[in-house]
């Protein structure tokens, strides 16, 4: 396995006075976005386990995604900083299913997710969710518009049965500052979380 960094210039170093550093976890279906999303947004060269499809792959990695040359086969890795103080580490999560096996670990020591779904393809999502719930993992759901939306928020709720206590935001992942914005929900919904647990007597 070729591990490489794309070509994305080195952006920003490490602020000396980041503390507090959070492993957040992109997952979703195969192709619907989250190598983009990590880099669009990390501010270092983000580490990328891409290799080009092959023959070998026909009818095993291609049918969800046309036209689609390259895919994850480890994870992604990259890096942004919310403040002064705190990091957000991010892992994109390989997305055809003979992958699978490597979102435990993943999973390991992450406090949050970030759930990217393509409408046209919404049964790709429920893999991830019922892993994320099977291990107690917080998560938002993240619309993934690469076109015009064909369905409502509410619509893509139901389609799949979502709690009213997750939420459920647009975004478009080939943009830094939509991917941020995904990123800053996540927080604030674990804060939220975590402050419903210390009120709780």
């Amino acid at each position: 396995m070729d591990c490489r960094s794309s070509d994305q210039d080195v952006r920003t170093p490490l602020p000396s006075t980041a503390r507090d550093g959070l492993k957040i976890v992109i997952v979703g279906g195969f192709g619907v976005g989250k190598t983009t999303m990590v880099r669009s947004v990390s501010e270092i060269r983000p580490l990328s386990t891409e290799e080009t499809m092959t023959q070998a792959g026909v009818g095993i990695d291609d049918g969800a995604s046309p036209g689609k040359t390259t895919t994850t086969v480890a994870f992604d890795f990259g890096r942004i900083s919310l403040n002064e103080h705190m990091v957000l580490y991010l892992f994109g999560a390989p997305g055809q299913e003979r992958f699978w096996f490597l979102w435990d670990r993943l999973f390991a020591g992450t406090l949050g997710a970030v759930v990217l779904v393509d409408t046209h393809r919404l049964a790709d999502s429920w893999y991830s969710i019922d892993r994320l719930e099977h291990h107690g993992t917080p998560f938002i759901v993240a619309r993934n518009n690469f076109g015009e939306p064909q369905h409502s928020l509410d619509q893509v709720r139901q389609a799949l049965d979502l709690s009213p206590g997750v939420p459920l935001i647009d975004c478009d992942a080939r943009r830094r500052d939509s991917s941020k914005t995904v990123l800053l929900s996540l927080v604030q919904h674990l804060f939220a979380l975590s402050s419903a647990r210390e009120t709780t007597p």
